[in-house]
């Protein structure tokens, strides 16, 4: 059995889980649809075939129907997404992002947008999806802030991708506690 998939789920107060079973298509057996709510927001996820999820008295613990690999395999990972749910709707999910370089600067255009100058000729507009919320505490910091933990990475990793840390002098944007690996420039003689 998996050792991340038997684990049980704690349920704070204030969190409610329900799991209903997936409208069966054309027969087909599917999983479980899961419904977190909490004092974050509310988050849903159907699981795959073969996962249900069993409500207990404080608890949630997820199964799975057979012994297979398939099954095994995601059985951990329905695990792990339905605790990223329940953490999300009770403490959320943030991650840091730092701006290195001569020039460049995040500025906060309301809670859901940003303008950055990285270098460029003209600043970059970004705006957050639903859910998402940016800090901006210094001129060279940014936080992404929300419930679902995989939209925020993905946000986060978007806003990097615009200018990614070069090996030379380091700069760009980078995750707060991301190493650079910088290369020696052109050795003079």
């Amino acid at each position: 059995m998996s050792r991340v998939g038997k684990t049980p789920i704690s349920i704070p107060d204030g969190v409610r889980i329900t799991a209903e079973p997936a409208a069966d298509v054309a027969g087909s057996v599917s999983g479980d649809v899961v419904t977190v709510s909490g004092p974050g927001g509310e988050l849903t996820r159907a699981l795959a075939a073969g996962i249900r999820v069993r409500l207990g008295d404080g608890e949630a613990v997820v199964e799975r129907a057979d012994d297979s690999r398939s099954q095994r395999s995601l059985h951990g990972l329905s695990r792990a997404l339905v605790s990223n749910m329940v953490q999300g709707v009770s403490q959320g999910f943030s991650k840091e992002l730092q701006i290195v370089g001569v020039g460049y600067r995040a500025a906060a255009r309301g809670p859901s947008a940003l303008e950055l100058s990285l270098g460029f000729s003209h600043t970059v507009p970004v705006s957050a999806p639903d859910g998402i919320s940016f800090e901006v505490p210094n001129q060279t910091s940014i936080i992404v802030k929300g419930i679902d933990k995989q939209l925020v990475g993905q946000v986060a990793a978007n806003i990097r991708a615009l200018r990614k840390p070069e090996p030379y002098k380091g700069k760009g944007i980078r995750y707060l506690d991301e190493r650079v690996l910088r290369k020696a420039g052109k050795a003079a003689k």
